[in-house]
């Protein structure tokens, strides 16, 4: 009796999680994704945004060809204006990965799709 209890409890939490996810969830989605596969994904686009988030100094002294730069911080408040649509690919990255995280995820909650972390310049095979 416990077990079927359980059971029909689970399942009823499971559809009423469903209901509410498919009815408004409206946040975007982001994952972490090697250099190479960002690279093979970018070959593969016919448009996608390349997103560099580092500062205005570390971008002028060197940066992925095509980038565009909106440091880390200031995402949530450029964003609108310069990333307009929210279903194209968008590949991040910094110097390491820490502040791509931070602006993937910033980007997700802002309610972007497509989102590919994809770490460091460091890691880039140029």
């Amino acid at each position: 009796m416990k077990i079927s209890l359980l059971i029909f409890l689970l399942s009823l939490l499971g559809l009423l999680t469903g209901c509410v996810n498919d009815a408004g969830d409206t946040a975007g989605h982001w994952q972490t994704i090697s250099s190479e596969q960002a690279r093979d994904m970018m070959l593969e686009s016919e448009e996608f945004v390349l997103l560099d988030v580092r500062t205005l100094w570390e971008f002028e002294m060197g940066h992925i060809e095509g980038a565009i730069l909106i440091p880390y911080d200031q995402i949530r408040y450029m964003a609108v204006s310069e990333l307009m649509d929210k279903r194209v690919p968008i590949f991040v990255y910094c110097q390491s990965g820490r502040r791509s995280s931070i602006a993937a995820n910033t980007l997700a909650e802002l309610g972007y799709f497509n989102v590919y972390d994809f770490g460091g310049i460091i890691d880039w095979i140029w």
